[in-house]
């Protein structure tokens, strides 16, 4: 039984590799966010180094973990960001180790910043079917075994900010890929697909700096302007478009508690695609710089009834290069 979940599960989950989101989900995306937009490179005035780690859909055999390690900063000038990003996923038979480094330019704006971003580096995408229990042999889709490939991609990102706003606009990965070099009768088995970013949030005082009202959005399109690309393999995708809606409090500086609501647009609208999830998240900052958080997501869809949802756990850490002391954690 155990076997058939998990070739059942990666059977779901092969089909949303090939036609649907690739870029993994995070409920804390706030403190991951240059994996998505290089941009965000040095924009905390500081270093500042974050772990996460996401059990998608937990107890179900072969679900998606992912787990991210990001570090960045700025120069002394304060006008250019460096940072480095590592990403690990692995999905059933399948996993990948994506590592880019990002570059930024911070331009200032009158008390704002505009920053651009650039970011390059390589994904080993690996995957062995042979440890799947498939009773057609004959099934083109699983002819090529054992799959290893070095995938060299760039990515750019726009990063507006100022103390209590920003906006970013961004796509990691410009290069899409075949995933799978036997495409036996022009068949799309598996391909990694352009995806694109949109990013904002502001933070609202309610009572000086002891209370702070955070609302904030993120929205995940995948191949967007694929229509216009003359391989009719990345036309007509047909992923959903997804839409995190976040409300957070930030308390006396220290404890951030945070619910959202995870969504394709689409289910709004139609019945192609249904709501994701309902998430609650929780951060603490200690006064050390220490930065640790979890989180919680529902399952609003039909795989509510095999999991009992998805988690993740945070760990962080904020320095100040310029004063040699630990700083007060910023809202973005």
């Amino acid at each position: 039984m155990r076997k058939i979940l998990t070739l059942a599960v990666f059977l779901v989950l092969f089909s949303y590799s090939s036609f649907g989101q690739q870029d993994a989900m995070y409920t804390q995306y706030m403190f991951n966010s240059l994996v998505y937009n290089p941009g965000y490179a040095g924009s905390n005035g500081h270093m500042s180094i974050t772990l996460l780690h996401r059990s998608q859909w937990w107890s179900i055999p072969g679900a998606p973990t992912s787990q991210t390690f990001t570090v960045h900063s700025p120069l002394t000038n304060q006008r250019v960001g460096l940072g480095l990003s590592v990403s690990h996923d692995v999905i059933g038979p399948t996993s990948a180790i994506d590592a880019n480094i990002s570059y930024a330019y911070h331009i200032p704006l009158g008390k704002a910043k505009l920053s651009i971003g650039l970011q390059g580096g390589a994904m080993n995408y690996r995957s062995d079917l042979s440890k799947l229990d498939i009773d057609d042999t004959q099934d083109d889709a699983f002819s090529e075994k054992d799959i290893n490939y070095w995938l060299p991609n760039f990515g750019v990102g726009l990063y507006f900010y100022t103390e209590k706003f920003y906006l970013g606009v961004s796509s990691p990965k410009l290069i899409q890929y075949d995933l799978r070099k036997e495409n036996l009768n022009t068949s799309i088995w598996a391909k990694q697909y352009r995806h694109f970013y949109l990013a904002t949030g502001l933070a609202l005082p309610l009572n000086g700096e002891s209370l702070v009202f955070k609302p904030s959005i993120l929205v995940k399109s995948v191949g967007l302007l694929s229509s216009f690309s003359k391989d009719v393999s990345f036309q007509n995708i047909g992923a959903p478009t997804e839409i995190d809606i976040d409300l957070s409090m930030m308390f006396y500086q220290t404890l951030w508690i945070g619910v959202s609501f995870r969504t394709a647009i689409e289910a709004f609208t139609d019945d192609s695609s249904s709501y994701d999830s309902a998430d609650i998240w929780v951060a603490y900052f200690l006064a050390n710089g220490l930065r640790i958080g979890v989180a919680y997501d529902y399952p609003l869809n039909e795989i509510k009834h095999s999991t009992p949802g998805s988690f993740e756990v945070m760990l962080g850490y904020e320095f100040n290069f310029i004063t040699k002391e630990v700083v007060t954690p910023r809202f973005f």
